[in-house]
């Protein structure tokens, strides 16, 4: 389908929506994130490839064995986490935005009676630093982070709980993505997805499993009007 179409009859009962490059375009401080510590941290410089093909998508520890092949231990786990996710937060302070239309759509949400859930690979610090951020820590009341789940993207778990959460068959749920393991994640849950081209680009996004890729949400208020 065409990138920002909005001609879809299909009405979801619930929305999940992933937080990092959905919610907010913060995709950039992620990765400067993950090049310095993986450095520091892994011995590793990362390319632009393997921000694309190994990071974008996941928990840390999955990350990190996709990089190495060879799941950290829990030392490792720890240590990498503290130094990456700090590094982020510092990098993000003040600079982030929510995705253009967020807002808008999420009041058409709530005035139409359709749940939404917060479904994110992201640690509890994380989340409550970008809803504070983005002053949306009201809106998102019912969440799955990534210390909810044993096995994070791109296995469904995420968001099969994430619908479990909200009361709710996957298969009726709408998901929002950007990332291709976050897509392939939504799509093996058996949602609807619908992505958002902050992080990676249509086609591969499309090739995920998503229905359609759209830049933001500043047509979605029409389209569930």
């Amino acid at each position: 389908m065409k990138t920002g179409a909005v001609n879809w009859p299909w009405r979801p009962a619930g929305v999940l929506f992933d937080m990092d490059g959905v919610l907010t375009a913060n995709n950039a401080f992620h990765r400067q994130a993950w090049q310095e510590v993986a450095a520091e941290v892994l011995g590793l410089s990362l390319s632009e490839h393997d921000l694309d093909t190994k990071v974008d998508g996941g928990r840390n520890p999955e990350i990190i064995e996709r990089l190495t092949g060879q799941y950290p231990d829990a030392g490792l786990i720890s240590r990498f986490h503290e130094a990456k996710e700090g590094r982020y937060r510092d990098l993000a302070f003040g600079k982030m935005q929510e995705v253009a239309g967020l807002s808008t759509y999420l009041d058409v949400l709530a005035a139409r009676g359709i749940p939404y859930s917060l479904v994110t690979s992201a640690d509890r610090v994380n989340v409550e630093f970008g809803m504070k951020a983005l002053g949306l820590g009201e809106r998102f009341g019912t969440r799955v982070l990534g210390e909810d789940v044993t096995r994070g993207k791109p296995h469904p778990e995420p968001f099969l709980l994430g619908a479990e959460r909200l009361g709710l068959n996957p298969g009726d749920c709408l998901a929002h993505e950007d990332a291709v393991n976050g897509v392939r994640s939504a799509a093996g849950a058996g949602c609807r997805v619908v992505a958002l081209t902050t992080t990676s680009p249509e086609r591969a996004l499309l090739e995920a499993g998503a229905a359609l890729a759209v830049p933001d949400f500043t047509q979605w208020a029409a389209w569930l009007s």
